[in-house]
């Protein structure tokens, strides 16, 4: 597909990255020349240098030609109308980033409507509710949701003393009494796709799909499962900080913000009545101290400096914090902060940038493709996606079993109905399923694409 990309910040650097490696053809519009001439050196792709609200630059661009248009700039105002223009001179669909609490759901929808905008989205928004959503199961290292949220996979590290130390993936369902998969390991640098014969150790960092009900099971079962986190502290008063303490305090969990620059905690303070801001330089051991640090479920890094937010989750875990998160956007610095032992890292660039990636397979889909949305996991180096099956496919109707895959591949579910079907040998593919398929290999755009040559 022709994609434009307008705005070269971190976060329209990672699209860009993330859409040229899925070949489609990408133009990035910044106003900054410098900018252009570094994306178009590293990357393959066209550059043109002006205000992403001219249409001349627009013109330029070829913009009616476009099957995707992406305003990815620091101001809201500035991507709505360049979207909005974008759409009258002929582009077919349009994302906004739009990222100020004040635009709230409401009044999104309204501005979706009236600027025909195919997707609005908020990175601080998407970023805090992953968050949200590990605080609320803390044994988790990341969390995906697939088809529509309709299917979970849960990634966890198992510790030193973990029970499934020494286990085969064969013996998981007998010796822990729960319906669950492990579709795939990383262990140090490598990635697995694993069989049953395939042996944990602690340290692997483990993805792990299933109903709802028996992954709570399962990771009760396995002394892995931690109560949802009731007392959470966060350092840093960001946007991110701002929409997870809004959700944290919607359901009744004690939130402490903390932040050096006053007017920000008058913000905060005015804007958050349930949740409590201190005002102080939250990188002080002593402060953390004062304010309860040993004493939390959780604690959450969100300041602008990921070196930061690495040394303070440190000392968190010094101090036995059972949950601790931190916000990193650099790349290089992930390896490390994952060595020094941090629970969770969240990057918001790479979260929109995945969920950017899943609306153009969307769109790829309805242009003849067979993938509905495809996911990066295990720090991308494993890709999930979801096929329609058709009624000619080549699998329906046929046992698991009796079909033989591709290498590093692995069906891990099975939407029928809105039910989820966890595969087993005698489990049937129907046309009209979507099957979810987990693997290392890139560049399957059918599901007959999953079977062994």
């Amino acid at each position: 597909m022709k994609i434009i990309i307008a705005g070269c910040g971190k976060i329209g650097k990672t699209i860009t990255e993330t859409l040229v490696a899925e070949g489609h053809d990408i133009l990035i519009i910044d106003s900054d020349p410098d900018v252009i001439e570094e994306i178009t050196n590293i990357t393959d792709v066209m550059g043109v240098c002006g205000n992403c609200v001219d249409s001349d630059i627009l013109e330029e661009a070829s913009v009616g030609d476009a099957d995707l248009y992406i305003a990815v700039s620091d101001s809201d105002e500035l991507n709505m109308l360049s979207c909005f223009i974008a759409k009258k001179m002929g582009a077919e669909h349009t994302i906004a980033r739009i990222r100020t609490p004040e635009y709230n759901d409401k009044s999104l929808d309204v501005i979706k409507k009236s600027l025909e905008l195919s997707m609005p989205i908020n990175p601080e928004r998407l970023a805090a509710r992953e968050l949200f959503n590990l605080l609320k199961f803390p044994s988790a290292v990341k969390i995906e949701s697939f088809s529509h949220r309709n299917m979970e996979m849960i990634e966890v590290r198992l510790k030193e003393d973990s029970a499934l130390d020494g286990i085969k993936l064969r013996e998981i369902k007998n010796k822990f009494k729960a319906q669950v998969l492990v579709c795939c390991v990383q262990r140090g640098d490598e990635v697995f796709i694993p069989d049953g014969s395939f042996v944990l150790h602690s340290g692997d960092r483990i993805g792990v799909t299933a109903p709802h009900t028996e992954l709570a099971k399962f990771f009760r079962s396995a002394g892995i499962f931690q109560r949802q986190a009731k007392d959470v502290m966060i350092l840093g008063g960001s946007r991110i900080s701002y929409y997870l303490a809004e959700m944290l305090t919607n359901i009744g969990s004690t939130v402490k913000i903390i932040d050096k620059d006053e007017k920000t905690c008058e913000t905060l303070s005015d804007a958050l009545p349930r949740a409590i801001v201190i005002c102080g330089d939250g990188v002080q051991q002593e402060l953390l101290l004062e304010e309860g640090l040993n004493r939390i479920d959780a604690f959450v890094s969100l300041t602008g400096l990921d070196e930061t937010n690495i040394l303070v989750s440190m000392f968190a875990m010094m101090n036995e914090v059972p949950k601790v998160i931190a916000k990193i956007n650099r790349d290089e610095l992930v390896p490390m902060a994952e060595k020094l032992g941090v629970d969770s890292i969240i990057s918001p660039k790479k979260i929109v940038s995945n969920v950017v990636l899943s609306y153009a397979r969307a769109l790829e889909n309805s242009k003849g493709s067979n993938v509905e949305t495809l996911y990066k996991l295990m720090d991308d180096k494993v890709e999930a996606l979801e096929f329609n099956v058709k009624e000619d496919s080549k699998l329906t109707n046929v046992c698991l079993k009796d079909i033989k895959l591709r290498k590093n591949i692995l069906i891990i579910g099975i939407i029928r109905d809105r039910k989820i079907i966890t595969p087993e040998g005698s489990t049937e593919i129907l046309a009209g399923d979507r099957v979810v398929v987990i693997t290392t290999n890139k560049g399957l755009d059918d599901i007959s694409d999953i079977l062994a040559r």
